[in-house]
């Protein structure tokens, strides 16, 4: 079994966020929150089964984002999530 991921989007520290306008109803508001995770779709070869999450970024030692110790996690959490699949933990 192989599960692959894709990020969906690229780590800024920040990330906008919607909410209901309690003001107008069936709008809504937008507003840029601090964030230290990325979202990411795993999916797996064998049993098609897209399972979406997020994932805490990795720092280095100064603070600053590590994009290459953040690959690494990520292989990590798709490792698990494909454990998980095998047994049942997440479906389709």
């Amino acid at each position: 079994m192989a599960v692959t991921h894709e990020l969906l989007e690229t780590f800024t520290g920040k990330r906008t966020q919607e909410m209901p306008d309690p003001d107008n109803e069936g709008k809504t508001l937008s507003e840029e929150v601090d964030c230290r995770d990325i979202k990411v779709k795993f999916t797996c070869s064998d049993t098609s089964i897209v399972h979406e999450r997020s994932v805490n970024v990795c720092f280095d030692e100064a603070g600053r984002y590590d994009s290459a110790a953040t690959l690494i996690r990520v292989a990590e959490v798709a490792t698990g999530v494909e454990n998980k699949i095998a047994v049942g933990v997440i479906t389709a």
